[in-house]
């Protein structure tokens, strides 16, 4: 480690996660050891959020780095840790941390064969891959779900991002997406509907004129007695 309690991180996939919750780690006084993304975007994010942190290959990155962090799509990951493991890239001993909702840490489990340590946690927010998540990241919870006696470092690198861990078993991760899912589409959606018709009015901003409605009714409808 670089320091007492550091970790060397590796963040693979530049898409809007990955970055954040490296720049995250880094403010928490962990060490980025790099970025694997392959996309001009991915560059870009990575070297906005992580400037210091070099764009390197995979098996690079994961040989420099105690926790790995897989911000890839979910349908990739059982896949890539597969390939990985393959290839004999993992490391015993390794934090690997993948950042789906709807898995929990079995779908690691050829990286497990190789001795590494499986951690599955999903920050529940819609993220726009900026500095602005950092702070809404204070305002989140992420659902944590690993082995039981590695459980407390999920939650202990939840703290240090600065959001609150709630615990999910790994049977449940679909019912979690599902439900992740089911808010983040409908709400969107309806909220889109919704500044189309005040457009419509000819109103020159309509979702400066509907968010406060917006807000305080998904305040209310949150307090309501269950």
């Amino acid at each position: 480690m670089t320091a007492a309690g550091r970790l060397g991180v590796g963040v693979i996939g530049g898409g809007r996660v990955g970055p954040v919750l490296g720049a995250g780690l880094a403010a928490a006084g962990h060490a980025v050891t790099g970025v694997a993304t392959v996309s001009d975007e991915g560059r870009e994010r990575a070297h906005a959020l992580l400037p210091q942190a070099p764009i390197l290959e995979i098996p690079q990155l994961v040989e420099r780095s105690e926790l790995v962090l897989l911000a890839i799509p979910e349908g990739e990951i059982e896949s890539f840790v597969f390939g990985l493991a393959t290839a004999g890239v993992w490391q015993p001993g390794q934090l690997v941390l993948h950042t789906a909702p709807g898995l929990g840490w079995s779908a690691l489990q050829p990286a497990v064969s190789a001795g590494a340590i499986p951690l599955a946690v999903h920050p529940a927010m819609a993220f726009t891959g900026t500095s602005m998540d950092l702070v809404r990241l204070r305002e989140s919870y992420c659902a944590v779900t690993a082995p039981t006696p590695v459980l407390p470092i999920a939650q202990a690198l939840v703290v240090e991002l600065g959001a609150e861990p709630v615990v999910i078993a790994d049977a449940d991760r679909p019912a979690y997406a599902e439900a992740i899912a089911t808010a983040t589409s409908f709400s969107s959606a309806i909220v889109r509907q919704s500044v189309d018709m005040l457009g419509a009015l000819g109103l020159d901003a309509p979702a400066r004129v509907i968010a406060p409605l917006v807000r305080s009714a998904v305040e209310n409808a949150l307090q309501s007695p269950e």
